[in-house]
């Protein structure tokens, strides 16, 4: 490819414009395919379904009993029974058996004295079809069964059965090629070779084009190469009705995606104002979609959802459903672009009859905010972000019964949270100590994990709490002594031993983020020492947890970062300890005996969690569980 040729120029289209253009462009034309019955679950119907036969097609009987002759059993009563004789005056019948003249009644079994062999005595008459389930009772021949653009439930294949249909006629299932693209991208799982990436992004669009009513046709990973990737295209053109292209389809040197589109097709759109996922590509070849889409996981699942999901529904004849949308409280400050519209994952948790959204961090690779997230902000183009306190709206991504009955946590960062949010419905949000004291001060949590040290006494979190929450009653349930030190490279080849070799040329370090208990546990190390922080070669590089510390020492990135030893040991690196501190978690004291807290404390104390957490090392267990009262 030329430079000339190369795509640098991408729009920034709105979204709603972009899909509405889209589709009108697209013309998608509905196809039907008529089905065994058998087979019909999930699928959607492509007209009114109208019933053959009636249900049930004969007089049956509702209940185990007699059959009777209605009118031979006028006067009975307990005073003057009536004696029947069977097969000339009743029969005996069980429930769905054919009713046929001239018996027109049943008498339930429960209700009849047996007398001497072939005769019965009953204390009560019947009335005409009494027990009877008349033709026609559930179905009757000719009437709708289930409408059109209907999704086949099995109460409705039930329905259509017992209607007589042994066929129906249902959507055409749209087959969607998924070519995913890039020299770095294997199909192989579980590689860890630098340079090459496993092929997530297409298992989980297969997955999605399953679940939303298509086919899946998954191709192996195509190479970055003008004419490999255009007979690949061709392929998945001609063996598909909706081809995705998974990465390429920014503006690199290798991103040839959007030229070949126009090649071989038509391009609508290529850009449009969302983040994640600017660079998607919307157009044609021969007719049929073509979409491609960023390869960021984040970004790549957010273009399917917007934009491929809704031409899947409309070839399988379905309308867009509604999102289930709450109002909460964001609970903190967000800066957002005026140029896109941002989709921000959220936790979600109830805090005194108040919805609290807490923004989970990450970009558009990382995948498991996603996979945490409970919601998504959509915060619109041309706004600058919202401030903290201020209500938004979120599309639920799980069961807003399950966001109720989470425990909500935002403070210090942990990997015995991760053990706890096993062990019960627990979000936690990663701010740093001073963070989650923030947090519940402004009630956005039930509880806050905290190592907070006082620099003047060398005491955790006493100070803070009373300073912060001054006349207010407040409970400090004790945790966990942690074990705080340098985590360095295996073997540690750059002896660091204290935190004066911080101060040399070779030493890089790496920080946690202001507010962060173990970055007060630095600088209160640092101004005993008389050491100027700037001095400090990454000290303004900030991450927001131990075990992003420990993968930028593992990746090499840095040469150290202060953190907790179970990251260290995670990551298989070296530790050089510093001392141990109070990891506590900081509550009201009103919301003390509450079920949720209460839970968490009997997890917190519990030998099963002891056990997963000694599994990690680095921690010690010293009056846990144990409750201070502080006002």
């Amino acid at each position: 490819m030329n430079k000339k040729d190369r795509n640098i120029y991408i729009e920034n289209m709105n979204v709603d414009e972009a899909k509405k253009l889209y589709l009108e462009k697209l013309q998608i034309r509905n196809l039907y395919e008529e089905i065994n019955i058998l087979e019909s679950l999930g699928r959607i119907t492509y007209e009114a379904v109208f019933a053959k036969n009636s249900s049930p097609h004969y007089n049956a009987a509702a209940m185990d009993g007699i059959a009777v002759n209605s009118e031979n059993t006028i006067g009975a009563t307990e005073v003057s029974p009536k004696i029947l004789i069977e097969n000339s005056d009743f029969k005996y019948i069980n429930t769905g058996n054919p009713i046929e003249a001239p018996f027109d009644s049943v008498i339930m079994i429960e209700d009849v004295i047996e007398l001497e062999k072939g005769k019965i005595q009953i204390l009560s008459s019947a009335y005409p079809w009494q027990h009877v389930r008349p033709i026609g009772e559930d179905i009757v021949a000719t009437e709708m069964i289930i409408p059109s653009k209907h999704k086949i439930r099995p109460i409705d294949l039930g329905a259509l059965i017992a209607g007589g249909m042994k066929s129906v006629k249902v959507y055409k299932k749209p087959k969607v090629g998924i070519l995913p693209t890039g020299s770095e991208i294997v199909d192989e799982i579980g590689i860890e070779e630098v340079g090459r990436i496993p092929d997530s992004n297409s298992k989980v669009f297969e997955g999605l084009v399953n679940e939303y009513g298509g086919t899946s046709n998954r191709y192996l990973p195509v190479d970055d190469t003008y004419e490999e990737l255009k007979q690949a295209i061709l392929k998945g053109i001609d063996e598909n009705d909706i081809l995705l292209i998974n990465a390429g389809s920014s503006a690199g040197s290798k991103d040839y995606t959007v030229s070949l589109i126009r090649e071989l097709g038509e391009v609508f759109v290529h850009g449009v104002a969302l983040k994640p996922g600017k660079p998607t590509i919307l157009g044609a070849i021969n007719n049929k979609p073509v979409i491609g889409i960023p390869g960021y996981p984040v970004s790549s699942f957010f273009v399917f959802e917007t934009f491929v999901k809704p031409i899947i529904y409309s070839y399988v004849g379905l309308n867009e459903e509604k999102d289930e949308i709450v109002e909460a409280t964001i609970s903190r400050r967000v800066v957002s672009s005026l140029k896109s519209r941002e989709l921000l994952r959220v936790n979600l948790g109830l805090v005194k009859d108040k919805l609290i959204a807490t923004p989970l961090s990450g970009g558009a690779g990382v995948t498991m905010s996603l996979v945490k997230a409970d919601g998504i902000v959509e915060i619109p183009q041309n706004v600058e972000g919202v401030e903290a306190g201020e209500k938004v709206q979120v599309k639920l991504l799980k069961s807003v019964n399950n966001i109720k009955d989470t425990l909500v946590s935002i403070g210090s960062h942990d990997l015995v949270m991760d053990i706890m949010s096993d062990m019960m419905h627990l979000s936690s949000g990663h701010v740093g100590s001073m963070g989650g004291l923030l947090s519940i001060k402004r009630e956005e949590c039930h509880i806050a994990p905290i190592h907070l040290l006082d620099m003047e006494t060398g005491e955790y979190n006493i100070s803070y709490v009373k300073k912060y929450f001054p006349g207010k009653k407040m409970a400090l349930i004790k945790g966990l002594q942690r074990l705080q030190g340098f985590i360095v490279e295996k073997g540690n080849p750059k002896s660091i031993i204290d935190f004066k070799d911080l101060l040399r040329n070779d030493i890089i370090f790496i920080n946690r983020q202001r507010g962060a208990g173990t970055r007060i546990l630095l600088d209160y190390n640092l101004k005993k020492l008389g050491i100027n922080l700037q001095d400090i070669k990454g000290y303004n590089r900030e991450m927001t947890t131990h075990m992003a510390v420990a993968m930028g020492v593992k990746t090499g990135s840095a040469t150290t970062g202060l953190g907790i030893y179970s990251a260290a040991k995670a990551l298989d690196l070296d530790f050089i300890e510093v001392g141990y501190e109070d990891y506590d978690f900081l509550i009201h004291y009103e919301n003390f005996h509450s079920e949720k807290v209460q839970e968490f404390i009997s997890i917190l104390t519990s030998d099963e969690f002891k056990r997963r957490v000694e599994s990690l090392g680095g921690y010690k267990f010293l009056n846990t569980g144990s409750v201070r009262i502080i006002d």
